[in-house]
């Protein structure tokens, strides 16, 4: 059978081999076609840094393991963690070369950027969440995505299968790389070349908005709404509503598809001090100093999945056995604590922890490689440890 899991193996391998990962993490605009998101003609807007001393904590892991930072960077393949508590950088480290001025991707974190994008363009009217994807995008029509509504799309509340084959969450996501990147295409590949094809063979296989499930094509869809709306690419808009106001350091990028479109679920590479920005614009409720560059409305509606859609959900990489315990919104993974604390989440340990409560803000660029042999590190404990630490130490 052609989707048996031997027909499969090939498309696992960006999953399981380190030195794909780190490649990919680290340079993947310089193997792909790239758009600049600009970071603005002002200055870079300056970090306070003071040293906060966390070198020496030790995180307690859910397993009872007790780990030093270096125990953790070892397990998340660890390439950049920065943390900030109450706008001033405490901890900054790197490593595997890179440099604080390098970009690296973040993977699946960038989700929650398009989705910060979307609820802000819906704030302001220009975006409608209970239209369906067809009526911004007709050539959908018919599709799963095409016959959902913006607010499914932002809630992952497709049913979905492509060109006919079983759903499987890793195959599909590599397929999607396929698309994209040519040079990961198996030897015969005969499937999309941009993300429009790979949209457009999207079936349903239930009602939306019945079953959370994690796919990309979701984030694609939105994006294209958005580039339609507004008359611009992701990058650009991004720029004019985001890093061109936070004091970025760098331009950031997307890789783009074959047909010059951004690929908006998880190709933008950025430095991990700009992501801090942005994670520190976030918990600010949308301002930098007494200039107020997103609405406070939308930053505030993060941590809060809207009625009608499930509480809790499972997290995509969690066993059966896993107690469901996070939420989603709006492309954010929300944690339900008692801090009120929510992330941007990439597979390879990218991360935008944002604790308002704590004051905290963690960014983690990571290329751990996925497998049952490379147990998941405990950064979410970890960040929660982290920021309690600096709450009541600074």
């Amino acid at each position: 059978m052609a989707d048996a899991p031997l027909a499969n193996l090939h498309w696992s391998r960006g999953y399981t081999d380190p030195e794909w990962v780190r490649r990919y993490t680290r340079a993947g605009r310089e193997l792909l076609p790239s758009r600049r998101v600009w970071r603005g003609a002002g200055p870079a807007r300056s970090l306070p840094t003071d040293t906060a001393g966390i070198d020496q904590l030790t995180i307690a892991a859910p397993d009872g393991r007790t780990l030093t930072l270096q125990d953790l960077f070892t397990a998340a393949q660890t390439d950049a963690l920065l943390v900030m508590h109450r706008g001033t950088v405490v901890y900054e480290n790197y490593l595997h070369e890179l440099q604080p001025h390098d970009v690296h991707f973040n993977a699946s974190a960038a989700k929650s950027y398009i989705g910060l994008l979307a609820a802000t363009l819906a704030h302001q009217g220009a975006l409608d969440r209970e239209a369906t994807v067809s009526t911004y995008i007709p050539e959908l029509a018919g599709t799963a995505f095409g016959d959902s509504t913006v607010d499914h799309l932002l809630h992952m509340g497709t049913h979905v299968a492509y060109a006919g084959r079983p759903f499987d969450k890793p195959v599909e996501a590599q397929r999607y790389f396929a698309v994209i990147a040519p040079s990961l295409r198996p030897y015969g590949y005969s499937g999309p070349t941009s993300i429009r094809e790979h949209l457009a063979t999207a079936r349903a296989t239930a009602a939306p908005g019945t079953e959370f499930r994690y796919e990309n094509g979701n984030v694609e869809a939105l994006a294209e709404i958005l580039r339609r709306i507004t008359g611009t690419t992701t990058s650009a808009l991004l720029s004019d509503m985001i890093w061109s106001h936070i004091g970025a350091d760098e331009d950031a990028y997307y890789v783009l598809d074959g047909e010059g479109a951004e690929a908006a679920c998880g190709g933008f590479s950025a430095t991990a001090r700009d992501v801090a920005r942005l994670g520190e614009l976030i918990r600010c409720d949308g301002a930098i100093a007494d200039r107020q560059i997103l609405p406070t409305a939308v930053t505030a509606a993060i941590p809060h999945a809207p009625d009608g859609y499930p509480q809790h959900v499972r997290f995509p990489a969690a066993p059966p056995s896993a107690p469901a315990n996070l939420s989603y919104h709006d492309f954010w993974w929300i944690l339900n604590d008692p801090h009120g604390s929510f992330m941007a989440s990439g597979i390879h340990g990218q991360r935008l922890f944002i604790s308002p409560k704590l004051e905290t803000v963690i960014v983690h660029y990571g290329s751990q490689v996925m497998s049952p042999v490379a147990p998941t590190a405990p950064l979410v404990p970890a960040f929660l440890q982290i920021g309690a630490h600096l709450q009541h130490t600074r």
